[in-house]
């Protein structure tokens, strides 16, 4: 007996050359955000000023704009929201180049927030349009890859650069990266989505629908977490060695993660995953409690990874399958905002927990607060 391959259906196309483009974005606001990040405090510091003030205002400002991006786009287009994003979040570093201040870098901050704020919407949504809907958890499991690596090499590279070479260097490549990546716009779709317009489609109806808010409260909970793991993890180990180990072992587990998660979603559907993630999720960070063993906090950091690479992509990828055309804008503007404050308010909650009961114990606490999300799991039956 043979078969006729040519009744086989085609698979459908992944990276088309609309998405090459796009990855060119993706790596420019990556390393935008993340290559002054750590690099800011140290120059506020440096010059006398408030060496914390400036991240606090960039991660507010980001949230704050992110909720808001959807009616923008709406109103300029994919293309344009996204060069708009783009040139917010690069060309401002430049003003570090010349002025010191705390208000002058407050400022700078608002502005880049706003702009990465915009840039990650904006530009989600456009991603999410432009990955076919049968591939969708390994597209963005792709996307997530190609921002993470940029993201995690840029935020060591910053404070390496400005050590050997001092801050305008920073800020310089800060402005270029972005700027430069505006050149791959034109070949991107400028469209409105006409969905998109009406408010039975915007931010403010997605946080009433129960079938997006799930997943999205899902994954602040595992934020949350991550949020607990940066913060307190350098205050609780002893050795040098075993934190940067364990840093470096989350998010490269997490991108390996949102790799596999993609792949099977797509099979199985992303909703099947998601107790999985949660269960190794609260699993590493109870191990990272341990903080006396090098080998509990390395391999709780590892698992923790995974289960957060997993829920980074199911959520998402569900999320976006739970909205009809022209959503795409809204759910990338509550997923994003979910992500940072979760991170937000888990770093928020443990600093008082450390306060009372110490870091071991807020790290346990932390993993049995992402526990009663298997309960939000377990009502979201629709794949």
């Amino acid at each position: 007996m043979t078969t006729d391959l040519r009744t086989r259906p085609a698979r459908t196309t992944l990276v088309t050359r609309a998405l090459l483009l796009r990855f060119v974005s993706i790596v420019g606001s990556s390393i935008g955000f993340y290559l002054p990040l750590s690099v800011v405090p140290l120059f506020a510091a440096q010059a006398g000023s408030d060496g914390g003030a400036g991240t606090v205002a960039l991660l507010l400002a980001t949230v704050a704009c992110e909720l808001v991006t959807p009616r923008l786009i709406a109103v300029l287009g994919y293309r344009w929201a996204l060069a708009l994003g783009l040139f917010l979040l690069g060309a401002p570093a430049l003003v570090l180049t010349v002025a010191s201040s705390t208000w002058v870098i407050i400022a700078v901050s608002v502005v880049r927030g706003a702009g990465f704020a915009v840039s990650v919407v904006a530009g989600g949504a456009l991603t999410a349009m432009l990955i076919p809907a049968e591939r969708r958890g390994e597209g963005l499991a792709l996307v997530g890859i190609v921002g993470g690596v940029p993201g995690m090499l840029a935020l060591p590279a910053g404070v390496w650069a400005a050590a050997h070479w001092g801050y305008e260097p920073v800020f310089v490549v800060t402005a270029a990266a972005t700027l430069l990546a505006m050149l791959s716009l034109p070949g991107l779709p400028s469209r409105t989505p006409v969905a998109a317009t009406g408010d039975h489609h915007g931010v403010l109806a997605g946080l009433r629908n129960g079938l997006v808010m799930r997943p999205a409260v899902v994954f602040a909970a595992s934020a949350g977490a991550a949020g607990v793991l940066v913060t307190f993890l350098p205050l609780a180990t002893g050795p040098v060695w075993v934190v940067a180990a364990a840093l470096l072992a989350q998010p490269a587990a997490s991108t390996a993660a949102r790799w596999v998660a993609g792949r099977l979603g797509d099979r199985f559907g992303p909703g099947r995953l998601l107790s999985y993630g949660l269960v190794l999720s609260a699993v590493g960070m109870a191990a990272i409690a341990v903080t006396g063993s090098a080998a509990a906090v390395v391999g709780g950091a590892l698992v923790f990874g995974a289960g957060f690479g997993v829920l980074q992509n199911a959520t998402q990828a569900l999320m976006y399958a739970r909205v009809p055309a022209g959503g795409a804008g809204a759910v990338s503007a509550i997923w994003n905002a979910a992500y940072d404050l979760g991170m937000a308010a888990g770093a928020l909650g443990a600093g008082l927990a450390v306060a009372s009961v110490g870091t071991p114990a807020a790290f346990v606490l932390t993993a049995v607060a992402m526990l009663p999300g298997l309960a939000v799991v377990r009502r979201d039956r629709r794949p």
